[in-house]
């Protein structure tokens, strides 16, 4: 098939569905409230610095940290607030790519913006969408070609180049070798290897932007890479078919959680116990969480990092026993050490169905058993987490996510001030605001 170059270049804002529209607003307010969140955790400082000292601007593009105020080349800023992104594990997803776009399409798209100085609402807006749209074909096309489970930075490259691609206005050609050299480039690393093992690896999203703005700038120069086989391959061709006129901007889900989508449906399931039956923490016994294979592998019980607690179910099922939400302070310090939480994982018990594993990853399913001290035995309903494109919260609930993650950083005004701000994007002739609440140091 032919690379999609018209669909990259050409797509408008009008051209989207008002529904799709709606999507994007949306997963743009959650994905920079994140951002924000998470520019305060160790991976960020570390990232940061290291982009400062290794990727140091060119002569006349340059693109920002995000509340740091240095000045990275485009793809050390992609790299750097990817991960940054990633280090709070509380950002949009979708279901068929098992992964993540855009925590990777944000960067990418910001940093471009930045570097050309092509600040115009409706095309950043528009761009978002096809980075969007060519990232989770690319991410659905990769799984079912290999037999690896990658990590979202795999596709991401491919997104990150597509925006890259129109930022600089490559022709055809050179939009050809870019997708290429990131697919080539991207990050396929092993998804399972960091659930097993949580680090500040986490899903490849930064080094996947990072690889896609190279690639673009590398074929603008006349590197060469084509093809990019998940998009040109004919066995590949069916993912692309319906590009235009079925809008995957509509089938991410929102997590209202800074944790793995994975461990959601537990804490869903806990909650509902929680809500029918009026318990407390010190009422509980033993808890058993019947879940699917990969969800089952986010095991450790007495996480040391934040990384470990949001790839650990047991802490998260810890956290929806002790408290009435579940938000970013409860991966801190203070909360990771706290010797009563310890001792209620201890009772966490954790296996898997062969219904449950059977309806991955179209399903996400969770059921959790409760024997409480005064002997009763408590069965929550088979639960999925909320957030999903066929069970969305409202743009009140996200609203509110959005204060509640940034308002430790910012303060309450300053949150809900950045939240109008984001929010209202789409009616500002351009994105300098949106761009100013992000870098402000």
């Amino acid at each position: 098939m032919a690379v999609p170059v018209d669909f990259i270049h050409g797509l408008q804002w009008r051209d989207i569905p008002v529904s799709a529209q709606h999507a994007a607003r949306r997963s743009l307010l959650d994905t920079v409230g994140v951002a924000i969140s998470a520019t305060v955790t160790p991976t960020a400082k570390i990232i940061c610095d290291h982009a400062a000292s290794q990727f140091g601007a060119g002569d006349r593009e340059g693109a920002s940290l995000w509340r740091d105020g240095r000045i990275v080349s485009p793809a050390g800023a992609a790299l750097a607030n990817g991960m940054t992104i990633d280090s709070i594990d509380a950002h949009d997803g979708n279901k068929p790519t098992k992964g993540h776009v855009g925590c990777g399409v944000l960067p990418a798209l910001v940093a471009m913006a930045q570097a050309t100085g092509q600040l115009d609402t409706e095309e950043f807006l528009a761009s978002m969408v096809m980075g969007y749209e060519i990232g989770t074909r690319a991410g659905t096309a990769l799984h079912a070609t290999v037999s690896d489970y990658h990590t979202s930075g795999a596709w991401i490259a491919l997104a990150a180049a597509a925006i890259g691609a129109r930022y600089l206005k490559l022709n055809a050609e050179q939009t050809r070798h870019a997708l290429g050299i990131a697919e080539y480039h991207g990050p396929r690393s092993q998804m399972m290897r960091c659930i097993d093992h949580p680090t500040m690896l986490k899903d490849g999203s930064g080094w996947g932007a990072m690889a896609g703005i190279s690639a673009a700038y590398l074929a603008r120069g006349g590197f060469t890479g084509a093809p990019a086989i998940t998009m040109e391959e004919d066995r590949a061709e069916h993912f692309w078919n319906d590009l235009g006129s079925r809008w995957c901007m509509e089938e991410h889900y929102i997590k209202l959680y800074p944790c793995c989508r994975w461990a959601q449906p537990p804490v869903e399931a806990i909650f509902a116990l929680k809500q029918e039956h009026g318990f407390g923490a010190s009422d509980v016994e033993a808890t058993g969480i019947d879940t699917f294979h990969e969800a089952a592998r986010l095991a450790t019980h007495h996480p040391a990092t934040s990384d470990e607690a949001q790839y650990s179910l047991p802490y998260a099922v810890g956290v929806a026993l002790a408290h009435d939400g579940f938000t970013a302070e409860h991966l801190s310090d203070s909360a990771l050490n706290n010797g009563n939480m310890a001792a209620l994982r201890n009772g966490i018990t954790i296996g898997e169905t062969d219904e449950f594993n059977t309806a991955f990853p179209m399903k996400r399913y969770a059921r959790a058993t409760l024997r409480l001290k005064d002997g009763r035995e408590l069965v929550s309903p088979v639960m999925e987490a909320i957030g999903d494109p066929e069970n969305p919260v409202n743009d009140d609930v996200l609203r509110q996510k959005f204060v509640d993650f940034t308002t430790p950083v910012l303060g309450e005004a300053e949150a809900n001030s950045t939240l109008r701000t984001v929010w209202e994007t789409e009616s500002a002739t351009t994105v300098e605001p949106l761009i100013a609440a992000l870098i402000q140091s």
